[in-house]
C-alpha cells in the first residue's frame, strides 16, 4: 500500500529569514562593488561636463584670448630696437700695458633696449643706456642697423631720446600711465642679455614709487613682468599695446617680481620737450634735503633742509639750513625724495609758497624757482 508524501509548507518565520539573508547579501555586493561604481559615474559626470564646457559658446568667444600674447608681439615688436653702446674707458698704466694696447684705453660695450615714437627715426631709451657713448649703434626689427644721434637727455629722470636716418618706420603709440590701476596686465619687450625683442607678461605691482633703485626722482610704476639687463629703455605696454612706460630698473641684482618703469605721462612730456628744445627744463632751488632724523619733530613727513647753494633760489627766498620744509606750493611734503621730486616737476620761473618750521616759528617764504644747472 502507498501514500503521497508531501514537503511540509515553510513557516513565515523561515520565509523572511531567508529574505533578509539575500537582502544582506546584495547589500554586501553593492558595497563591495560601489566605490568603482561611484568613481566610474563621477568620471563619466565630469567628461560630460568638460564636453559641454568645450562646447559652449562662451569658451569659443575666449578662444582668441589664447592669441593676445602673440598679436601683441606683432604688433609691439617692430617699433622695439635694440641698442649697441660704445665708450672709451681709461686704464691705469699697467693694465694698459698688460693688454698690450698703444693707448691707455679699453672698449666698454653696453646693451639696451629702446622703442620707435615717430615714423621718422624717433627713438625713447634710458639715459644710463647711452650716457657718455662715444657710438650708439641702432638695430631694428628687420635687421637694419644705423648709428643714432643723440637729441637730448634727462639725467634726473634717466631719459635719452635718439634719431637715425630711416623714414616709415613703424612707431608705438603712447597710453596714459595716470589711468593705471594696481592689478591691471602690463607686458615687457627688450633685449635682456641681447636676447633681442623678448616678451615678458606681469601686472602692475605699484604705482607711485618713490625713492627707489637710488633715483631720488624718480616717481615709478612698479611690475612683476620679467625685467632683466638689456631691458633698460624698452616699452611696457598694456593690452592695446600702447606705452605706458619705459622698462629702467630692477630693485637689485637677483630680484624676481620687482622691476620698475618710468611713466610714460613722464617720459612722453620728457620726449617732447626734447624734441623741441634739445633739453628739459627742471625746476632748481639749491639746497640738499634729508629725512628729519628720528626724534627732531612732531611733524610727520617733512623734509629736513641740510645745506643751501649760496645765491640760489632757496637762498635768495630765505629759506636756511635747519629749517623743516613742510608744505611745497600748498602740496604737504612727505619726506625728502617727495620734496625733491616736486621741485623737479615745477615749472621753470615760477613763484611758490614754501611753509618751513623754523624752532617754533611756522614761516611762509615765496620763492622763485629756477633752472636745474645742464651738465
Amino acid at each position: 500500500m502507498t501514500s503521497d508524501q508531501t514537503t511540509p509548507p515553510r513557516s513565515a518565520g523561515a520565509v523572511l529569514q531567508t529574505a533578509l539573508l539575500a537582502l544582506g547579501l546584495v547589500i554586501l555586493i553593492a558595497l563591495i562593488a560601489a566605490p568603482g561604481v561611484m568613481e566610474r559615474i563621477q568620471y563619466a559626470k565630469v567628461r560630460g561636463e568638460l564636453a559641454a564646457i568645450r562646447d559652449a559658446a562662451a569658451v569659443r568667444e575666449l578662444a582668441p584670448v589664447g592669441k593676445l600674447f602673440t598679436t601683441l608681439a606683432r604688433l609691439i615688436g617692430p617699433t622695439v630696437v635694440n641698442i649697441t653702446t660704445t665708450r672709451r674707458v681709461l686704464l691705469p698704466a699697467d693694465e694698459s700695458v698688460a693688454l698690450r694696447s698703444e693707448s691707455r684705453g679699453a672698449t666698454d660695450i653696453e646693451i639696451g633696449s629702446g622703442v620707435i615714437v615717430a615714423a621718422d627715426g624717433v627713438i625713447v631709451t634710458n639715459n644710463h643706456v647711452v650716457d657718455e657713448a662715444d657710438r650708439i649703434e641702432v638695430t631694428l626689427a628687420d635687421g637694419r642697423r644705423f648709428v643714432a644721434h643723440l637729441v637730448g637727455a634727462d639725467e634726473k629722470r634717466d631719459l635719452a631720446v635718439l634719431r637715425i636716418d630711416a623714414a616709415d618706420l613703424p612707431a608705438a603709440t603712447w597710453g596714459d600711465s595716470d589711468s593705471l590701476e594696481v592689478g591691471e596686465m602690463v607686458w615687457a619687450i627688450g633685449n635682456p642679455y641681447g636676447l633681442d625683442r623678448t616678451l615678458t607678461y606681469g601686472i602692475i605691482s605699484a604705482v607711485g614709487r618713490r625713492g627707489v633703485v637710488g633715483n631720488t626722482f624718480g616717481n615709478f610704476l612698479q611690475t612683476d613682468a620679467s625685467i632683466n639687463p638689456g631691458n633698460s629703455g624698452g616699452p611696457l605696454v598694456d593690452v592695446h599695446g600702447s606705452i605706458m612706460g619705459i622698462t629702467t630698473a630692477i630693485a637689485q641684482p637677483g630680484s624676481k617680481g620687482i622691476g620698475f618703469a618710468i611713466p610714460s605721462n613722464t617720459a612722453r612730456r620728457v620726449c617732447d620737450e626734447i624734441i623741441r628744445d634739445g633739453f628739459v627744463e627742471s625746476g632748481f632751488l639749491g639746497i640738499q634735503p634729508e629725512d628729519p632724523p628720528a626724534g627732531y619733530s612732531t611733524v610727520s613727513g617733512a623734509a629736513l633742509v641740510r645745506a643751501v647753494i649760496p645765491n640760489a633760489p632757496a637762498d635768495l627766498g630765505g629759506i636756511m639750513p635747519g629749517d623743516l620744509i613742510v608744505a611745497f606750493d600748498g602740496e604737504r611734503v612727505a619726506g625728502s625724495t617727495h620734496l625733491s621730486l616736486l621741485i623737479l616737476n615745477a615749472e621753470v620761473g615760477s613763484d611758490v609758497t614754501i611753509e618751513i618750521l623754523r624752532g617754533d616759528r611756522r614761516l611762509s617764504l615765496p620763492v622763485r624757482v629756477g633752472q636745474q644747472p645742464r651738465r
